[in-house]
């Protein structure tokens, strides 16, 4: 059996083109792939924040540091320049496999350059806004509950005491 796990993603993009006579793909910044572990002609989603849209193509990379985000194609039809989109793959992977997998989520700012970089661990997320990511979990317990497990702003997870 497998499992399909969130593999990586590129947080809050901004499209600076849409080429609706391009055959169908996104193109992305090499640069932001390879940070967020994404491969050439990787099947993603591409999700519109702006439009709450939806859609599934694969990426064809840009030159380094172009910060590129063009969407090509029908996809074209489904964004704007200046849309925000969050871009995620997916990995399929035994049970085992995914208890020691960390995906990879990359922030950046209106001009697509990279703010942070994090490998998620399964921290309860606590602050929407913010990523799940501590240093202080035991990953090898990451099926199971972790109830009563808070994490603080600053990332770290923090499991209240009673008196």
């Amino acid at each position: 059996m497998t499992v399909t796990l969130f593999k990586g993603k590129l947080h809050r993009l901004t499209v600076t083109e849409a080429d609706l006579y391009y055959e169908g793909s996104i193109t992305l910044d090499r640069e932001l792939m390879e940070a967020a572990n994404l491969l050439p002609y990787e099947r993603v989603q591409v999700l519109n924040v702006n439009a709450g849209t939806r859609l599934e193509t694969y990426t064809i990379p840009a030159k380094a540091g172009s910060r590129t985000v063009c969407l090509n194609g029908p996809a074209a039809r489904l964004v704007a320049p200046g849309d925000q989109v969050i871009v995620i793959a997916y990995a399929e992977m035994t049970p085992q496999e995914a208890e020691a997998f960390k995906p990879r989520v990359v922030l950046v700012d209106a001009e697509n350059n990279p703010t942070a970089t994090y490998d998620l661990d399964g921290a309860d997320v606590s602050d929407p806004n913010e990523p799940a990511v501590t240093n202080a979990i035991d990953t090898s317990d990451l099926w199971s509950p972790r109830l009563g497990r808070t994490v603080s702003s600053r990332g770290r997870a923090h499991t209240p005491t009673r008196r």
